[in-house]
């Protein structure tokens, strides 16, 4: 009632007289097609909540992913309150509406809303995505887009996706200026949308290689898993000076950091120099045993962490044995979850195992690991880690398994390649060497590419990199305010997004 009473007020003050409009105050998932009696809108302009799945109401959950069903989406445990409420504004809108929303960047890459992405390609006509470099709202964690999108399919012309360096460029930017640049083509696919801050031309190269059946997926060489889930680091990754006596048979070596990976190789020397120098390069796993047959020093140990309630963290909580960390093996290599400038596939040679900052990486029998981590450090793939990971505002790209298997790899040649020279050319910081080589080796000698597409995979790579990285130092800004849908409930929960903690 009381935003209706608003907007009531708002209008009276624009000249607009009551008689001529009508104000609904009602559940907005009432508000949709199957049961709307009133008249389909021209255009349709909002905020609406972002509301995580385990806080979104679950009657209205139920009434707006129903609507999503109906119109072919499938909604998951993810999905974020703000997508059904998008849905049901687009079909609330006439054939040739108009719709105008603030939106999660989250939009743009995230897998809940592949689903999405796909029903509004297909949805609407055209399609703009306005982003910013630095944060929109004063004091909100949390990245946004402006959606503008024009059902009207006989003017179809595709997406765009344009970027600002602040809400407050809004009040100059022309509408009219859209699409100046011009519209990319639409593939209606689940894909991410970050691939539209390229040109037509970069998007053309991208599809054409995704579809080269000369490339090999990593997923088709090698297993990819998160790392060693402990449920309390401050308890299971532990430095040397925090070992003591017979504390030392429980703990095997690890990476705690993506930063402690120097080179594609991780020796036993590389582990041994992060050891001395106090870095935490111990994991204390502790087999399924009694505690009376624990050494003294484990148990008093242990005790220590359950004084101060350390034990009491859900992943503890819900084991057996609290103190027993699951799933601890040696994998072949790593790959970077976490990535700050380009991203990384590790032999492991030190026999370590590693934290869930980093992938630990088994290679199929009969693969060669140094071959395939060698080939791994080329413009393609490390263009496709940009199209395919999802970007932060800190500036941190993350690949999770599932996008790291799709990262597609140029093998051809790589036994041309010398992993040993890679290795250390990376650890001098001199990657535009390695990638000058590799390319030449793999794309072009390998697959045949032209000079001229090896250049534009590299631009692709930078292009999408510097503005990742760019809005880490992005300014923040007041925006215009647009007002709240506020017919979930009165007060929104905090508006945060996730932050990586680790990055190299």
């Amino acid at each position: 009632m009381f935003e209706a009473a608003r907007a009531a007020e708002h209008l009276r003050q624009l000249g607009i007289r009551k008689r001529d409009v009508r104000i609904h105050c009602i559940d907005f998932f009432s508000a949709n097609p199957a049961s709307w009696e009133g008249d389909l809108f021209d255009a349709v302009v909002g905020n609406p909540p972002f509301v995580r799945y385990q806080n979104f109401p679950e009657s209205q959950r139920n009434k707006g992913f129903a609507i999503m069903r109906r119109a072919g989406l499938n909604p998951n445990r993810l999905t974020n309150a703000w997508v059904p409420f998008l849905v049901v504004a687009a079909l609330l809108l006439k054939p040739s509406g108009r719709l105008a929303m603030v939106l999660p960047a989250e939009l743009l890459q995230v897998n809940y809303a592949a689903d999405l992405r796909s029903f509004l390609s297909k949805y609407f006509g055209q399609i703009t995505v306005l982003t910013f470099r630095g944060l929109a709202f004063d004091g909100i964690q949390q990245e946004v887009v402006l959606v503008l999108a024009d059902r009207n399919q006989s003017s179809k012309t595709g997406i765009e996706v344009l970027e600002l360096n602040d809400a407050t460029e809004l009040l100059s930017y022309d509408p009219l200026s859209f699409g100046i640049n011009g519209f990319k083509s639409v593939d209606h696919a689940t894909e991410k949308w970050t691939k539209y801050y390229l040109s037509q031309e970069e998007i053309d190269l991208i599809r054409a290689l995704r579809l080269d059946k000369r490339l090999t997926r990593l997923g088709d060489v090698a297993t990819v898993d998160i790392g060693v889930v402990t449920g309390m680091n401050e308890v299971f990754v532990l430095k040397c000076s925090q070992i003591l006596g017979a504390m030392r048979k429980f703990t095997c070596p690890l990476v705690g950091r993506s930063g402690h990976l120097k080179g594609i190789l991780f020796t036993k020397e590389d582990w041994e120099d992060n050891a001395s120098a106090n870095l935490p390069a111990h994991l204390l796993s502790i087999p399924e045993t009694p505690r009376t047959r624990l050494p003294a020093d484990v148990d008093r140990y242990l005790r220590r962490a359950e004084h101060k309630k350390l034990n009491a963290g859900y992943k503890c909580s819900i084991r057996k044995l609290w103190y027993v960390v699951p799933s601890v093996y040696v994998p072949d290599g790593f790959l970077l979850r976490q990535i700050h400038t380009y991203p990384k596939l590790i032999v492991n040679d030190a026999r370590a195992t590693c934290t869930d900052t980093i992938h630990r990486v088994r290679f199929a029998k009969g693969v060669d690991g140094r071959r395939i981590a060698a080939a791994f450090m080329n413009s393609l793939t490390f263009a496709f880690s940009e199209v395919l990971g999802r970007s932060y505002g800190g500036g941190v790209l993350e690949l999770e398994p599932n996008e790291a298997d799709n990262l597609p790899l140029p093998v051809l040649n790589a036994e041309k390649l010398d992993i040993e020279k890679i290795d250390r050319l990376v650890r001098a910081s001199a990657i535009h060497e390695v990638l000058e080589e590799n390319d030449r080796i793999l794309l072009v000698n390998g697959l045949g590419l032209t000079e001229t597409q090896v250049k534009t995979l590299g631009s692709i790579w930078k292009k999408l990199q510097t503005r990742r990285i760019g809005r880490r130092n992005g300014r923040r800004t007041i925006a215009c305010e647009v007002g709240d849908f506020h017919t979930l409930q009165s007060k929104q929960p905090a508006r945060t997004a996730k932050r990586p903690l680790y990055a190299t």
